[in-house]
């Protein structure tokens, strides 16, 4: 595994911690609006649902996806 798909992996751990912890800062700081997966994408913003954070699930639609 290369040094930037460890960094995105332990990122993609980072978020859904941060999401789960309703900490929006930390969010914020960690998607800083890079494209993201559809997958992954979804991922997150079904984990954000479970939590009813309407702030952070705007966060998350609002993270564009890669093509």
């Amino acid at each position: 595994m290369t040094d930037k798909n460890e960094q995105g992996i332990a990122n993609f751990a980072a978020l859904k911690t941060a999401i789960v912890n309703g900490e929006e800062k930390l969010i914020k700081e960690l998607l800083s609006k890079q494209p993201m997966q559809e997958l992954e994408k979804g991922y997150l913003l079904d984990l954000a649902k479970m939590n009813d954070n309407r702030d952070i699930i705007k966060l998350i639609e609002d993270i564009p996806e890669q093509k």
